[in-house]
């Protein structure tokens, strides 16, 4: 008679007790707290080290922050690119991070003390070895190419931060000419998703040749999949470099645990789960970080990159290019 009104008691003990740890909030995109995302194993990491309960909030992290302003529920940031770095800082709600970054082994040398990257890749167009054997070799190659060579898929820029960064990779690529070089992709797009994962689905399922994705994409199909025959078109004229960022809000409820989940995602434990949870380079790279199919992935000869400055001021004008051209 007694084991029903124990077992309640010990319920609603284990709850209060659940309550009592401070709760950190962080703001995170959604792909980034799925069951395929590293949110979860990100969760389970930290509150082993923090005595706290993590709560991640899914959803677009930018605008929401810009909504809230200084009333914002958010103790910390996650999830921001640097092409939108800039309209991020504008806010003014950011505190420095705190950390060290001269251990980080980025591509491009980094020097923000606000904003800190946790992973890294570079845009790429994906293909299927067992259904195209003649993979563009450059990007004038795929410009170049008949109409009707390839079905593409993209993101749309204006909703998507893989779409933005494909504008900003045909931006240093060809600069002036950008709109020209437009014109030559856009027949070759046979779709334009407003996420990525719609676009991918259409290249998995045979729908399209190839699909605008990063260089670490292949990286899943053969880890999880067992399947090398996906890859990434890598070419001479370099691809573009794309980091997300973590940051602390100045008026966070929780400064101290803001500051410690920082500390975290520079730890061994955090950058060494990133490039299966993730599927993308950790910012720190150490013996043992990267599964040997990951290591082995070939890596383009030329990074390119736009400072959030410059990626700001090109972002209207880069999308209009695009939209004009994908007009016509």
């Amino acid at each position: 008679m007694l084991a029903a009104p124990l077992c309640a008691l010990s319920l609603v003990s284990g709850a209060a007790f659940a309550a009592d740890k401070p709760v950190l909030t962080v703001y995170a995109p959604e792909y980034f707290t799925s069951e395929w995302g590293p949110g979860p194993k990100i969760e389970e990491g930290f509150e082993k080290i923090c005595d706290c309960d993590l709560k991640f909030v899914a959803g677009d992290v930018l605008p929401r922050i810009l909504l809230e302003g200084e009333r914002t529920g958010a103790d910390a940031v996650i999830g921001l690119t640097t092409d939108v770095l800039a309209r991020a800082r504008a806010t003014g709600l950011f505190a420095p991070h705190n950390e060290d970054i001269s251990r980080l082994t980025l591509p491009v040398t980094w020097t923000d003390d606000t904003f800190l990257p946790f992973n890294w890749s570079e845009t790429a167009f994906i293909y299927d070895k067992t259904k195209l054997s003649d993979p563009p070799q450059s990007f004038q190659d795929l410009l170049d190419a008949p109409a009707n060579a390839y079905k593409i898929a993209i993101q749309d820029p204006r909703a998507s931060i893989s779409g933005l960064a494909l504008l900003f990779w045909v931006k240093a690529v060809y600069g002036d000419q950008a709109e020209a070089a437009w014109e030559k992709l856009a027949p070759k797009i046979l779709t334009v998703t407003q996420d990525w994962s719609e676009s991918y689905g259409l290249f998995t399922d045979g729908e399209v040749d190839m699909v605008l994705s990063f260089t670490t994409s292949p990286a899943y199909h053969i880890i999880a999949e067992n399947d090398d025959t996906k890859a990434a078109a890598i070419f001479p004229e370099g691809h573009y470099f794309l980091t997300e960022t973590a940051a602390a809000l100045k008026n966070a409820k929780q400064p101290e645990l803001a500051q410690k989940f920082l500390d975290y995602i520079l730890s061994d434990d955090f950058q060494g789960m990133i490039a299966t949870a993730n599927w993308s380079y950790p910012v720190i790279e150490k013996p043992g970080f990267l599964p040997e199919a990951f290591a082995a992935l070939p890596r383009p000869e030329k990074t390119l990159f736009f400072s959030e400055d410059e990626a700001e001021a090109l972002r209207a004008p880069a999308t209009e290019e695009w939209r004009q051209a994908l007009r016509r």
